[in-house]
């Protein structure tokens, strides 16, 4: 019976703890987020250490896009013009990304969203969690 009281009250304080992704946080996506790790559905993990590139997200409360970009060693960053469409929305108490190129189109949940951490889940339940990109330079 203990045991079981101790197992309820770690269940109430990890629900509590996590962060909730709300309409007022959504604007915190924007900016540069790189991989961090990738968690595959049968909970082995993929970690990142080292990324060539990063995602530039910009979104304006209608629409925004996503584009990746790679940091140079001058501390500045290279890109193309190739970017994907996005629109966020709320199902049902839960915030997806639509992605749309002219190719395809897919989504992705929100599940964590702060000032330094972003994680996204897809239909097959890849958990890409992301931190806040962080500049560097060689000058």
């Amino acid at each position: 019976m203990k045991q079981f009281s101790y197992s309820l009250l770690f269940l109430v304080v990890f629900i509590s703890c996590q962060q909730q992704v709300s309409s007022d946080s959504i604007a915190k996506i924007n900016g540069y987020w790189e991989i961090h790790k990738v968690e595959f559905a049968d909970g082995k993990q993929k970690e990142y250490t080292v990324n060539e590139t990063v995602d530039y997200f910009e979104w304006n409360q209608s629409k925004g896009f996503r584009k990746k970009v790679k940091p140079q060693f001058d501390g500045t960053l290279l890109t193309n013009n190739e970017a994907e469409e996005i629109h966020i929305s709320d199902s049902s108490g839960s915030y997806m990304i639509q992605y749309k190129t002219a190719y395809t189109q897919w989504n992705e949940e929100i599940i964590t969203l702060t000032d330094s951490v972003l994680v996204l889940k897809n239909k097959q339940n890849l958990e890409y969690h992301y931190k806040r990109f962080t500049p560097f330079s060689l000058k």
